[in-house]
């Protein structure tokens, strides 16, 4: 699916540039940066992150009956 995405040309330069220095493409930049605003959201990524977030949510109930 694509999208587009407006920047102003400084942050666009600066962009390139970070680019270019990690030999990554502006593609693999985004999806880095929408994964890390995902994960500090706490919304899962993909399937296996759902299945250990749910997984973790699940066992937490258990741990809170065995410290009472």
């Amino acid at each position: 699916m694509r999208k587009l995405i407006g920047f102003d040309e400084d942050t666009f330069d600066k962009l390139k540039q970070l680019g270019r220095d990690r030999m990554a493409t502006l593609q693999e930049l985004a999806d880095e940066a929408f994964a890390d605003l995902l994960k500090k959201h706490g919304v899962p990524i993909d399937l296996k992150d759902a299945l250990r977030k749910s997984a973790v949510a699940k066992a937490a109930p258990d741990r809170q009956r065995g410290k009472q």
